[in-house]
């Protein structure tokens, strides 16, 4: 599995409007970084063919600097190693735990699994909130969590 060794950040370019005149070459773009790596990040909700499911409180998700991400899916936790390539995000293989929960949280739990293994997502943060993206417009909202 390769990993990318440079911090580990997701970066948003945001344009600018640039009135007429000669300006500083580094005035086309900001970047703003928005870390992935080392927050805990609190799913909301997943919206899958036109459906949006607000997530239980539980489901997390935490990306280490290692390459693993670990987290709760809505009823069981999981892992899975993770590549990071500029803003895309690429979850291999989850391994969960085998507990039994309501339909409704069970439902939950195999719509973000499904979104989250095996594929790449596209990372957008928004300050203190990310979208992960799949290449059919099926995306993850989560917000960063706050310490109890």
């Amino acid at each position: 599995m390769k990993r990318n060794k440079a911090p580990a950040t997701l970066t948003l370019l945001l344009p600018l409007a640039v009135a007429c005149g000669a300006a500083p070459a580094h005035s086309g773009a900001v970047t703003v970084d928005e870390p992935l790596t080392g927050v805990e990040w609190r799913v909301l909700s997943v919206t899958a063919g036109g459906a949006t499911h607000p997530a239980p409180a539980s489901a997390r998700l935490l990306v280490r600097d290692d390459g693993t991400a670990a987290g709760n899916l809505g009823c069981n936790s999981f892992s899975a190693p993770v590549t990071l390539h500029g803003d895309r995000v690429t979850f291999g293989r989850l391994r969960t735990t085998k507990m039994a929960c309501d339909d409704a949280r069970m439902a939950f739990e195999r719509l973000l699994g499904g979104l989250l293994g095996g594929q790449a997502l596209t990372g957008t943060p928004d300050h203190g909130k990310l979208t992960l993206t799949t290449s059919h417009g099926d995306h993850v909202n989560l917000t960063r969590s706050t310490p109890e």
